[in-house]
């Protein structure tokens, strides 16, 4: 049997990292089973579509990496992959369901079903549909028909009984059947609920395994009473772990933007997590390894790492905490791995919404020794700040002096790097490194050089937090540096 997943999201938001854990999930099992993953979207929910975020949702894939082989914009044997280009479909089969006796039409109205829910809560019964329409004789029906009523088409559970699901994760749930009420399938507009189209969908288009969150663990048993109702294969059903917060209290909110959580920030949305500078491949490993484990301890590893190791039956069902103090420690050891080049197209859209002009060839001078200083792409921000404006000058000769280079030895040492600066040639990384150690030395009461270079490194960038003095000296420039130089020597005049 070929494995076929799906990831079905609602276009009502944005795409929450906890979907994007189940999308991943789903990835890694049909990678690993070569079989297929399939995106649809489930928008028959139309009160709560927002414009824009099936787009959305679709640009947070594409950015986390996960490929699909059906979906929406590719298409495949199977579509339309959009609920709301199947209603036909829909009505179909909630009309089977009828003329064989599974369910039935509800001419309930909107008042009438408030007046029983409050007539319930008065007496302290249960809530819920009391099956009133289930029960209307033939004549009863007929009449409501004739009078044009509108309806929706409810679901005959089982009165009696119990319904078992077997799920992968956690074993046989069992459920008694006078705990479901009759749902709707069909809403009186011709839209399918979710338990319809998800039944009708899942089966049409073949999917074998499903992969969803906890939250869904409720509804399985009217799902499996639908597909035995139909005459239908069952799916393999595996419930994925509840996420928790970072701090394990609590179930991982779904609210629409970051938050904190004992004094951490959590982030919530996909889209944050690139805003904040975190890598695709640094999300994607920190989302595998909440109720998922690689194993042999290892916690950083690639999703095509991954795909060989990713068992179903691995993934632990108790619930699982983000482990947000792991995050910046993947994303730095992520970008230390990016080459030059791909580390400064990183970080140019950082710069750019910063309002810094960005020069290509200065931004990849200074990339390999920034690489090892960064948790986060926009940290780069302050370190590289020097080289896109003109720092203040907030010295004095007093501050750029040391016990090792006091004021005489200090103002030598300016004078004598500007000389050097201005005449060098090549003005390269391994001259520059050369002359200011050898000036470095030269200046110092103890002959070593370090006392030197730092009060030349915040000489050139103004700042105390910035990459290292020779690459930022050839990222500055010549003309820049010798401007920078010659207001410090300034100051000792």
């Amino acid at each position: 049997m070929s494995v076929r997943v799906r990831f079905a999201p609602s276009p009502t938001g944005y795409l929450h990292i906890g979907g994007a854990r189940t999308a991943l999930f789903n990835w890694l099992f049909a990678r690993h089973n070569n079989g297929q993953f399939i995106l649809r979207i489930e928008d028959t929910d139309q009160k709560r579509y927002i414009e824009g975020a099936e787009q959305n949702i679709i640009d947070a894939l594409h950015w986390m990496g996960l490929d699909w082989d059906e979906g929406p914009d590719i298409g495949g044997p199977y579509g339309p992959y959009v609920q709301s280009q199947r209603t036909e479909l829909y009505q179909e089969w909630a009309n089977w369901l009828v003329e064989h006796g599974y369910a039935y039409k509800c001419y309930c109205t909107p008042d009438e079903l408030a007046e029983m829910r409050q007539e319930q809560m008065a007496n302290k019964q249960p809530l819920g549909y009391d099956r009133r329409c289930r029960y209307l004789t033939p004549e009863e029906r007929a009449q409501k028909e004739a009078a044009g009523l509108t309806h929706v088409i409810r679901f005959k559970m089982p009165l009696d009984g119990e319904t078992t699901v077997h799920d992968v994760l956690r074993g046989d749930i069992t459920v008694h059947n006078s705990q479901i009420q009759d749902p709707v399938l069909l809403k009186s507009d011709g839209l399918p609920t979710y338990h319809l189209a998800n039944v009708v969908d899942d089966h049409f288009m073949k999917i074998t395994h499903i992969l969803r969150a906890d939250e869904w663990i409720s509804t399985a048993p009217l799902h499996v009473n639908l597909y035995e109702a139909f005459g239908w294969d069952l799916p393999v059903y595996a419930h994925l772990p509840l996420v928790l917060n970072p701090s394990g209290k609590g179930k991982l909110s779904k609210r629409t933007q970051a938050f904190e959580d004992d004094g951490q920030e959590v982030l919530v949305k996909v889209e944050e997590f690139k805003e904040a500078g975190i890598l695709p491949y640094a999300l994607n490993n920190f989302l595998a390894n909440v109720g998922w484990s690689f194993g042999d301890d290892v916690e950083k590893f690639t999703m095509q790492e991954a795909v060989p190791r990713f068992e179903l039956q691995s993934v632990n069902p108790a619930p699982s905490r983000l482990p947000y103090d792991k995050l910046d420690w993947l994303n730095g050891q992520y970008i230390q791995e990016l080459s030059p080049l791909e580390l400064a197209q990183a970080i140019k859209p950082f710069l750019d919404d910063a309002g810094y002009e960005v020069n290509p060839e200065a931004l990849l001078l200074v990339m390999p020794a920034m690489s090892v200083r960064l948790k986060r792409l926009p940290d780069a921000i302050p370190f590289l700040r020097f080289l896109f404006e003109d720092v203040p000058l907030q010295e004095t000769a007093e501050s750029l002096t040391n016990k090792q280079m006091p004021y005489e030895n200090a103002k030598e040492g300016f004078t004598r790097a500007r000389d050097f600066v201005r005449d060098v040639q090549p003005y390269d990384l391994d001259r520059i490194s050369e002359g200011m150690i050898e000036i470095g030395e030269g200046v110092t009461l103890n002959g070593k050089a370090g006392p030197f270079l730092g009060q030349m490194r915040l000489a050139i960038t103004g700042q105390k937090v910035s990459p290292p003095l020779f690459e930022s000296m050839l990222a500055l420039g010549r003309e820049r540096t010798l401007a920078r130089l010659n207001e410090m020597i300034a100051l000792f005049d």
